[in-house]
């Protein structure tokens, strides 16, 4: 088939959690779609952890890029700009360092491409004790893809590991519009990331910003969003919750998003936009 042929860059967002990161790659090593590059879109991870991803760069089958900038707090947004920019294929597919990928994850991303909408699948959350039991050896397995499991092991949203890419109740699925995207679980055609410049970097706390308004200014610029929900799926690693302290200067930003219908952010890929904008 023709998507075959298709590459994607899959940009992993990580930040110090190096047992994570190996748990994830274990799951892109065995994804059926193998034609991807890897850039892990490093928010500043220690000396210590930077050594041993270019250790397992060096080890990997997979092909994987390192985008790194120091660490100056929570600036996800501007590393993965730097990642887009580093990116080698036209399709770029978004999934956070804590997020292991089914085996189709890859194919059901790129056969459902379309060049105006935004594909968003879903994910389980593994329990604790699921989570620190967890080898690499049985993801690689397909461990993780067996639903009883997910069921007795007490994984919330269990249900959504049940994988629907072989059945014809698929067509059912993608009829139905994806109401929210999942920056964990997410892809689009990279030029539809130049055409509102990218993440905005004016984020700089975690929870809300990355996902909410790159979603926002696509869908002010026309693109829809396309559910993928039973077919991308992923599996949550069980980790404390990011504190959701700071989320009212990101709630600012977002409001001024949508009430001017905002498509280009001037503080995203291309500075020079927000550097002219000010001369």
């Amino acid at each position: 088939m023709y998507y075959n042929m298709i590459g994607a860059s899959v940009i992993i967002s990580f930040y110090n959690k190096i047992d994570f990161l190996k748990a994830v790659l274990a799951g892109f090593e065995r994804q059926t779609h193998k034609k991807f590059e890897i850039l892990i879109a490093d928010d500043g991870s220690k000396a210590s952890v930077v050594d041993e991803v270019k250790k397992i760069i060096a080890a990997s089958p997979l092909t994987i890029k390192h985008v790194w900038h120091a660490d100056n707090g929570w600036q996800k947004n501007k590393i993965l700009n730097q990642a887009i920019k580093k990116s080698k294929y036209d399709y770029l597919i978004f999934i956070d360092g804590d997020c292991i990928p089914h085996k189709a994850f890859v194919h059901e991303h790129l056969i459902h491409s379309e060049s105006n909408a935004i594909l968003t699948g879903r994910r389980v959350f593994l329990s604790e004790k699921f989570t620190n039991c967890l080898k690499t050896n049985q993801i690689k397995n397909g461990y993780l893809e067996n639903i009883f499991r997910l069921f007795v092991m007490k994984s919330i949203s269990w249900h959504l590991g049940i994988y629907l890419g072989k059945f014809s109740i698929k067509k059912i699925i993608l009829r139905k519009k994806g109401r929210h995207v999942k920056g964990c679980n997410m892809s689009l055609h990279k030029e539809a990331l130049f055409l509102v410049n990218g993440f905005d970097e004016r984020y700089i706390h975690p929870t809300i910003g990355e996902d909410d308004d790159i979603e926002c200014r696509l869908k002010n610029a026309g693109f829809n969003v396309k559910n993928l929900k039973y077919l991308a799926i992923q599996y949550h690693l069980h980790h404390k919750l990011l504190s959701r302290e700071m989320n009212s200067e990101n709630k600012k930003f977002i409001a001024v998003v949508m009430k001017q219908k905002t498509i280009s952010t001037p503080n995203g890929l291309n500075q020079e936009k927000r550097i002219n904008q000010y001369l």
